[in-house]
């Protein structure tokens, strides 16, 4: 091997790593709170989020402007997200994650479990990772006490 293969060997790594930060970063913001404005800056200008059931925004400040109410609909989550699989070809990239939530509805205050599957593209600007489009594609969101065999009310397939 030589070093210029090592070398980027090693950068695709790195470009990994920065690409699990940027996702740890997506849900810490989520889980406080949903926090529009750190959400929003990890996006690109003209990003797609798309929520699936939860509505779908286009550009970053549609981004910050759906999250900015995203508190008032779950007032309470914790994002679980594992399983990830990352390709990264030179600045760009594509990622899948599984994710597990638990979370209030606001909605009758209404315990619930979640399960979704992430489907993302990124894009590296300025040796910075950020989202191009970022999908939730859900497996349901189910009343805490009745569980996923029982109600499984919610999906979007």
């Amino acid at each position: 091997m030589t070093l210029e293969e090592l070398a980027a060997r090693v950068q695709n790594l790195e470009d990994i790593e920065a690409i699990k930060r940027l996702k740890a970063r997506y849900c810490g913001y989520c889980d406080n709170n949903y926090e529009p404005d750190s959400i929003a800056s990890l996006f690109v200008e003209d990003a797609v989020w798309d929520g699936g059931l939860f509505g779908k925004c286009v550009g970053r400040e549609a981004i910050r402007k759906f999250f900015q109410g995203a508190s008032k609909m779950l007032p309470f989550a914790l994002h679980y997200v594992m399983n990830p699989i990352i390709e990264v070809t030179g600045n760009t990239g594509k990622g899948t994650w599984y994710l597990f939530q638990t979370c209030t509805f606001a909605d009758n205050n209404q315990a619930v479990w979640g399960a979704a599957k992430y489907s993302e593209e990124y894009v590296k600007i300025n040796g910075e990772w950020k989202f191009k489009n970022l999908k939730v594609n859900s497996e349901f969101w189910t009343p805490y006490d009745q569980g996923w065999a029982k109600k499984r009310f919610v999906q979007d397939k």
